[in-house]
């Protein structure tokens, strides 16, 4: 794999149109900024970051909460299948660098939660407002602006 980091996008399967374009373009600068993207692999704001980081040449990566690997999106590189249900949450979270959380629903909220209880790094947009440690942005290119800001801060400082 072409990167240095792992950026995290989380959101809800049924979203509306405006964070579907958002997630997109969270995709496409993650790809463009030769990072992977790692998500639930499933549909809504997971399908539209896998679409904008394939489109762009990007790596994707789905862990995926059933147990086949035809379960994720399209487009989905490497499918990681749990069998874990809505438990998957945290090695989405585990396994990410950063994370940039999309609007979102009740699952969204669980990873947004264990993110925070793990220390991680969360940049929201149009997202759960339940800690002012979430870092907000208006904008893909500036949520994904600042997760790369924050994973070479870390890799700086190790």
């Amino acid at each position: 794999m072409k990167s240095s980091g792992i950026i995290g996008v989380i959101g809800a399967s049924g979203a509306e149109a405006k964070d579907l374009n958002i997630a997109y373009e969270v995709g496409r600068e993650i790809a463009l900024g030769g990072y992977i993207l790692l998500c639930g692999g499933m549909g809504g704001i997971m399908e539209a970051a896998c679409k904008g980081a394939k489109f762009n040449n990007g790596t994707t990566i789905g862990i995926l909460p059933g147990e086949s690997p035809s379960e994720g999106n399209k487009y989905v590189d490497v499918p990681v299948v749990t069998g874990l249900s809505h438990a998957r949450n945290i090695i989405i979270v585990r396994s990410s660098h950063v994370i940039i959380a999309i609007g979102g629903e009740f699952g969204t909220l669980s990873e947004i939660a264990f993110a925070l209880k793990l220390k991680k790094q969360v940049i929201g947009i149009n997202t759960w407002n339940v800690s002012e440690s979430i870092i907000k942005a208006d904008t893909a290119k500036e949520a994904v602006a600042k997760a790369i800001g924050l994973i070479a801060s870390d890799n700086h400082n190790m």
